[in-house]
């Protein structure tokens, strides 16, 4: 195999591997009333916690407000509730 064969071959294996990696990758935003945050995982809310789950393109409108948190749980007003 020639140089020029071994190298498209190794640009081949890479760009694979750069597309399977990105297929697992997904993220939403969750919301409860007005209040959103990014999450990478699709939880099973309880339905108290009247959460919203939308695909990652949504866009907010004026009046929604942006909170992070790592883990499981929901957003109610201020306080970030874990179950």
């Amino acid at each position: 195999m020639t140089l020029i064969g071994k190298s498209l071959l190794g640009v081949a294996a890479g760009a694979g591997l750069l597309a399977l990696s990105s297929v697992g990758a997904s993220a939403a935003i969750a919301c409860s009333g007005n209040v959103c945050w990014h999450t990478h995982e699709h939880f099973d809310y309880p339905a108290r916690s009247r959460v919203i789950i939308h695909e990652d393109g949504w866009r907010p409108g004026p009046r929604v407000i942006f909170h992070e948190h790592e883990g499981r749980g929901y957003w109610n007003g201020d306080r970030w509730s874990e179950w």
